[in-house]
């Protein structure tokens, strides 16, 4: 299967290609030349089925001409090898809780699987492969964690100064061996431009080998499609499913969609969104207009243009009326987040992240006029990643896994560099 720019449909590339470009020529986005459509007895089967075969099941429609059944399903079970269960809180209201990986985020699932694919195609490894990756916190440490260790490969995590959590930041700042941390003075919108410069910068990718790891990354995209099978093949009746995804450079949801766009019984998608709502605003007036970030208490979401939003664009043929037919959009306050982690918590003895807080908020807006629907929110994070946030919101303690808790003690090493690109630049070829 050949993939093509977003930006230019002639423009196609393998797989590979897209995988190690990230970003085609023309600043588009990869995406598949044919969505693959699930059959029925595949759909029929699936609650049968374990997570490592549904996955693998979903990778081999789309790689199955470029990695061999056997080796792809090695890949899987490296990468996928930790649960998403799916819990239900009351009788209409689940969350699928996606942070049971190493880092406890579910950028767990697309990190490890992209760094299973890199490992796999890398052959040169003297020169080496420069990964630059931008976070606004569970990124950085799904990919560095993920590429830690892997020969021929270095990782570069930009990140925006003061706008992470303590423990979000230590997970890709203690790390060391090939993997850098670069403290950026600005805004995750100023990370992402710096990375987004760079793949365009013809000059650079002439001198090295470049790549990213962000959900620009068709790589990133399709193992999150895995794990949205998994949750209707956990759950009784697919016909009336809606599902609330926290949403800020919308990979996440876009991935579902394709999930949707393949034959999986979702019935609407909730964008969750802070105040960061570009596209909640997108979905009612049909303007989208990026704007600078504000930060808020859920910061992976804190973002003012979302990458993915072209891809969301070319899946529904640019058609506003289609977009609006499958998503609905509502945005929430800080104090609104807080609220609706102490009402799961004092309904349903639940502990919440913020940004899972954000999906729940979404899911219940929509089922308050839609109380027939079965609704699935998507945990994104463990909530001791913003044990700082959600100990005082909630006035109670909680155990820190042993995973975070060894990262506390550790000492960070970041280096600082100013939002400017050639700052970049030359901290790239000091670490190359």
């Amino acid at each position: 299967m050949k993939y093509y720019s977003t930006q230019n449909p002639s423009n196609k590339v393998s797989f590979q290609n897209a995988l190690f470009k990230s970003l085609a020529p023309d600043s588009g986005l990869y995406m598949p030349e044919v969505i693959p459509e699930f059959d029925d007895k595949f759909l029929n089967n699936i609650p049968n089925l374990t997570f490592q075969e549904i996955s693998h099941h979903i990778a081999s429609l789309f790689l199955s001409n470029d990695i061999e059944s056997s080796k792809l399903k090695n890949i899987v079970e490296k990468s996928i090898n930790f649960d998403a269960p799916l819990l239900k809180l009351n009788k209409n209201i689940h969350i699928l809780e996606l942070w049971h990986g190493p880092t406890l985020a579910f950028k767990d699932f697309g990190a490890r699987f992209m760094a299973q694919l890199m490992g796999f195609f890398v052959e040169d490894t003297s020169d080496p492969l420069h990964i630059l990756v931008a976070t606004s916190g569970d990124t950085g440490s799904a990919i560095a964690n993920s590429f830690l260790g892997i020969e021929g490969i270095k990782v570069f995590v930009l990140y925006p100064k003061n706008r992470v959590s303590k423990i979000q930041e230590k997970q890709f700042t203690t790390l060391g061996k090939n993997i850098i941390a670069l403290e950026v003075e600005g805004s995750f919108d100023d990370c992402q431009k710096l990375v987004k410069t760079a793949f365009l910068d013809k000059d650079l990718n002439k001198d090295i080998r470049l790549t990213s790891a962000n959900s620009i990354n068709i790589g990133r995209l399709i193992p999150q499609i895995f794990y949205y099978a998994y949750a209707l093949s956990q759950i009784k009746n697919t016909q009336k499913v809606v599902l609330s995804v926290p949403s800020g450079n919308f990979g996440n949801l876009t991935a579902g969609i394709l999930g949707m766009k393949m034959g999986l019984p979702i019935k609407k998608f909730i964008a969750s969104t802070n105040i960061n709502k570009i596209v909640p605003e997108y979905l009612k007036t049909g303007i989208f207009s990026p704007s600078s970030s504000f930060q808020t208490i859920s910061n992976a979401m804190d973002v003012g243009n979302p990458s993915n939003f072209d891809r969301i664009l070319d899946l529904f043929d640019h058609s506003f009326n289609k977009i609006q037919g499958a998503i609905v959009g509502f945005y929430f306050t800080d104090a609104e987040t807080k609220s609706a982690m102490k009402e799961m918590y004092s309904k349903f003895n639940y502990i919440v992240d913020p940004h899972g807080a954000v999906g729940y908020l979404g899911l219940l807006n929509y089922l308050n006029s839609h109380p027939e629907l079965t609704g699935i929110c998507l945990g994104t994070a463990h909530p001791a990643k913003f044990f700082d946030i959600v100990k005082p919101v909630l006035k109670t303690d909680f155990k820190i896994p042993k995973r975070l808790q060894s990262f506390i003690t550790k000492k960070k090493n970041s280096i600082q560099i100013s939002n400017s690109y050639g700052d970049l630049i030359n901290h790239i070829f000091e670490n190359n």
